[in-house]
This record gives C-alpha cells, structure tokens and sequence, in this order.
C-alpha cells in the first residue's frame, strides 16, 4: 500500500508467549489502578497541583504578551544604535497574520477588484532564505525580506577622509547594513560564483534563468490553482491557468525627499500586478522630516491607505542623514537589498507612473529578445506626460542617451552623460540600442544587480557614478536600450515644480563630515574601471573582484566604439548622428542566437566624428 496515503495497513510481530504473560500482568495492573478510588490526600494534592499548574500558566502567559507588547512598542519607537551609528536602524514592513487570514484587499487595478494574497512566503520549516536548498524552491518564494540579515562594514566617507573637520559630529567608522543576496545552499556556490565566474565568462542562458522569482497569477490564486498550469480542459483551451507572473524589485533612495512617499504610492498603485511587485526604500533624513512608507494615518484607523494594503511588500533602511554620502552608497545599500526576484527596477525618489507600467515595461524588456537587456534612460518631464484621469501616458516622446563629455578638473575630471536629447521614436516593436546607462531610471534582469553591484567605496560622487555602472555592465555582458514608450516620469526642478524641488535638501550638506573623501571616491571611480591614465596615482583599491571590470568584454572595445578618449580624457563629438536607427541596424543583428547579449566580436566598428571642424 502507498505510505503517503491518509490511512495504511502495516505488519506488526506476534508476541512470544513470555511476552503475552507480561502483557497481562501490566494490563491487570492497570485496571486495578482505575477500579481502585483515590485517597482524600491524594485528591488534594492533586488538586493544589492543578491550581498552582493553572497559576503558574497564567503567569507564564501573562509574562509573555508583557514581554511582546514592550518588545514591539520599544522597536517602533527606538531607532536601534549600533557602536555609534546614531540611530541607523533597518525595518521590515510586514504583516504576515494579515496576510494568512484574509488577505490584503487591493485598490481597483485594470477595472476590477480583487484580493492580494501573497501565497509564496517563506515555508515556516525555513527560519531564513538561505537555508532552501533548491533552486527551484528559492524561486518559489516571495517576498524575502532582509529583516536581521546583516552585517557590518565599513563606512566609506569615514574610511576615506582625510585631514580634519571642524564638525563636532563624528561618524562611526562601521554601520551595520543589510547582507547581499547570498543563496548559497540552492546554487551550492557563491552566487556570483555561479553566474559567470565572477564575470570571468559570460553566463549560460541555464544560469540566467535560475535567477528570479515567481509568484501566481491572482487569476489562478482565486480560481484555487495550486500551480500547476496543465490544461485538463481537453474540449476548450481558454480555460487554460494564466502562467506565473515574474517578480519586481523596486530600490528607491532618497534624501530628505518628501515626494518619496507619493512616488512609493504611485508604484505599487499603478502597477496592474502589485503582489509581483517588492519596494525597497532607502530614507534618509532628520527628525522631523517626512517618513517615505509612513502613511497619513495610523493603519489602524484606516486601512485601506495604501501604505496600509501593501506594506507586506515593502522594506524600509533608514538612516540617519548626517551618515549620508551620496547617492552611490545609498543605492549601493539599495542593491544589498535585493532578494533574488525576476526585474529589478532602480528609479529616483520624485518619481511618477503610468498605469500597469509593470505590464508594459515587461513586454517592452521582452520585445528586445536579448536577456541581457537593461532599459534605462534619463526620464522625461512630468509636467503634462500622465493624464491626471486615466493615468496613460501621453507624452508621444522618449529620451535617448548619446550625450556624454569629460567635466571637471585634474583628479576630479571624470566622464559625465549631460542633457540627452528626446523625441519620437522611430523604431516601433522594439527598444532601440544606445550606448550609456541612467541612474534615474533601470529596468534589467535581476541579475544585473547581482554581478554590477554599486561600488561600496564612492562617498560624496554624485556625477561618473553612471560610467562606473554603465561600463561595468558592458563588461559582464550587458546591453543598454531606451524604451520605446516611458512608463515613469521625473519630478524635475522646472515649472510648477521649480520651487518645491528647490526646498529639498541635498547630500551635500553633509561635504564638511567628510573631508576630502569625495577626491578619494573619484580617485577609485576612475581607477577601478580603467578611466585613469596615471599610474603613480593611488587610489582604495578593495573588493576589485566584486566592483571592478569583467571579463566578458574589452573596456577599450566600450571606448572604440562610442568615441571616447581615456587618455586625453576627450570625446568624439555628433555620436548622437550614430545613435537610433544606424546603431539599431549595426548592431541588432548581432544579437547571440541564445539572446545572451550582443558578440561585438563581430564587429571592428570604431566611431569617429564625421563632423569635427562642427560645433557638437
């Protein structure tokens, strides 16, 4: 008989005769026991041990839910220290009773009501994600969120400061922060490990494909699907289960930034799909500024706000804004909250979206054919680009990235991409090639986050973080691409928001605590990924293996192509004229026939200005 079935027959001995006698005198033994009545002290006894039993629970438990009402009331309202980090403390939004019972009703979404049910969670036999050791298991599980997995390290404008500030603030020298993403039971290696080498070699298209996570369609989640997608519908196919949808990691970083709450809103309430989508927020700011993933009220007395609905799919680091360094560790902190999901998203805190943007930037990433693919551009204007009713774009252009020029001086003179011109687009179906990557705006495999991780040792570098990414990624084998429909727009400085944009404060306050660690930040920018020519100059050079260049391509083939000069640290100029249909056409066909990115090996193509004598 089948052992997994609910009830089974199984073969048991037959005593020995010895062994049915002893059988006997225990059974005697027993129902003497029972027939024979108890004593009076027997009874009392028995009864002062059932009371003081009753009392001693009865203060266990009441000892219990003190401890766990103070436990929760000192976490909300105590930022946690750390060696002192001055009130650096992480905090996981979730509610997983909620989400066992009733599930977490959701706005309307795409003209219909529905439930969001997160039925992928953590398996209760797991105390944590690195103990699943299956691949596909891991990519079973949604959301995984950081909660307690952290460690320390150090913190880099402190590390990389020089001299003397007059500031009495001192910065730590080490910050607790969350770990990276680091399966290491389901790939049996180091992830990175697994994915390439460590950019030794471009990865196979089996190991791309067991990076990402998946969570079921709500279709199939209320019709009790279990997952499984097989048609047992022999007569009619369109009763067929929607496939599972592909997970979204959305890093948002700000600084002091109070349209970090609504951008935050605008994610999860214009996604179609919001329980694919997990948002990770950096917050950094002072007492008294706006908290991003704070609602307006308390959940309790009105849970329907959508910080309210959705905050099981939302992680907050916050961090003190004096320990801010810029945009390159924030993000960098960012990325060390990734958990293994299919996209990962990276976009600015004054950010707006069109509706089911989820949607149609998936199919956007999917028309390029290319897995390696990363849609990213300089987001055009908010002002009149989403229809206040509908939430549709209405904005008939699209940026593209073919700006770039050297800016600054001596050892701070750095490759900087400058205002990209826009308009629209030409090539329909598809996202049309350029050469550079945005900060502002990244959509890619979750992959690409894994092995280009932000560089941890960039403090106060706010321009040239986009050539670190940018060729970095070129390195390990990634394509950049400008979408042909925006799916997010920019709070810019300009117009109506001219103002309120100019009340926000900046990282730069902060330049005093730190002296001279943004010369050193630069310094190891331009040294890491090959942009600087002086080989006397020193620079931090720590953890090349996980910030530096990969092997998959040349760095010089990056410079060739697009007209860059490292050595007089000039451009060649019109790389615009280039860029769109000519680029699409050279390039496209190029594509690897198992669309792992494009084999520039088959190209000796080196971009030259055709108009020199022109002004660019």
């Amino acid at each position: 008989m089948d052992s997994s079935s609910s009830s089974s027959l199984t073969a048991v001995p037959r005593p020995s005769g010895q062994q049915q006698q002893q059988q006997q005198r225990q059974q005697q033994r027993h129902l003497h026991s029972e027939a024979s009545p108890p004593s009076d002290a027997k009874r009392r006894m028995e009864h002062m041990a059932t009371g003081m039993d009753r009392r001693i629970m009865g203060g266990v438990i009441l000892l219990t839910v003190t401890f766990v009402i103070f436990t929760i009331t000192a976490v909300s309202r105590i930022p946690g220290t750390h060696d002192g980090m001055d009130q650096l403390f992480f905090e996981t939004m979730r509610n997983s009773r909620t989400i066992a019972t009733t599930g977490i009703k959701s706005p309307e979404v795409s003209g219909h009501n529905r439930d969001l049910v997160l039925t992928n969670r953590l398996p209760s036999k797991y105390d944590s994600y690195t103990e699943i050791d299956s691949i596909d298991e891991l990519q079973h599980v949604f959301p995984i969120h950081v909660h307690g997995d952290t460690e320390e390290i150090d913190h880099p404008g402190a590390l990389l400061a020089t001299g003397h500030t007059s500031n009495p603030f001192s910065a730590p020298s080490k910050m607790t922060v969350p770990k990276f993403w680091t399966p290491t039971l389901a790939y049996k290696k180091d992830v990175r490990d697994f994915l390439g080498e460590h950019g030794k070699r471009l990865m196979k298209p089996r190991e791309a494909e067991q990076i990402g996570s998946f969570v079921q369609h709500p279709l199939a989640v209320s019709n009790g699907n279990s997952g499984n997608n097989n048609d047992n519908d022999n007569d009619n196919n369109n009763h067929r289960m929607p496939e599972d949808l592909e997970t979204i990691y959305v890093s948002i970083a700000s600084y002091r930034d109070y349209e970090c709450r609504a951008t935050l809103i605008d994610v999860l309430e214009r996604a179609k799909y919001p329980e694919r989508i997990r948002v990770a927020v950096i917050d950094q700011r002072v007492d008294g500024d706006m908290v991003c993933a704070e609602p307006d009220l308390p959940c309790s007395q009105n849970p329907e706000q959508t910080l309210c609905k959705y905050h099981p799919l939302i992680d907050v680091f916050h961090v003190e804004a004096k320990l801010s360094v810029g945009p390159v560790f924030a993000r960098h902190l960012a990325h060390r909250m990734y958990r293994g999901e299919y996209f990962a998203m990276q976009v600015d805190s004054h950010v707006r979206f069109t509706k089911d943007w989820d949607e149609d930037i998936i199919g956007q990433w999917k028309s390029a054919e290319n897995e390696m693919a990363v849609l990213t551009t300089y987001l055009s204007d908010l002002i009149g680009s989403i229809n206040p009713i509908t939430h549709e774009n209405q904005h008939p252009g699209r940026p593209i990235m073919c700006q770039t020029g050297y800016e600054g001086n001596g050892k701070m003179r750095h490759l900087r991409h400058g205002q990209q011109p826009e308009g629209e687009p030409r090539i329909h179906g598809q996202p049309t090639l350029h050469p550079f990557w945005a900060a502002g705006f990244s959509f890619a495999r979750g992959h690409f986050v894994v092995q280009v991780p932000y560089d941890q040792y960039l403090p106060m570098v706010f321009q040239g973080e986009e050539i670190s990414i940018g060729l970095r990624g070129f390195t390990y084998g990634y394509d950049y691409y400008t979408a042909e429909r925006s799916v997010a727009f920019h709070m810019y400085a300009l117009g109506e928001n001219l103002a309120k944009r100019r009340r926000v404060k900046l990282f730069w306050e902060n330049r005093s605590l730190y002296p001279n660690s943004g010369l050193e930040g630069m310094k190891r920018l331009n040294g890491i990924i090959g942009m600087d020519n002086d080989p006397n100059d020193k620079y931090y050079d720590k953890e090349k293996d996980r910030y530096g260049l990969g092997q998959v391509r040349d760095k010089d083939k990056f410079f060739r192509m697009y007209g860059i000069h490292p050595e007089s640290k000039t451009v060649e100029g019109h790389l615009c004229r280039f860029v769109g249909m000519p680029m699409q056409r050279k390039f496209r066909p190029l594509v690897r026939m198992n669309r792992m990115g494009i084999d520039f090996s088959k190209t000796d193509f080196e971009f030259v200005d055709p108009q020199p004598d022109k002004k660019k």
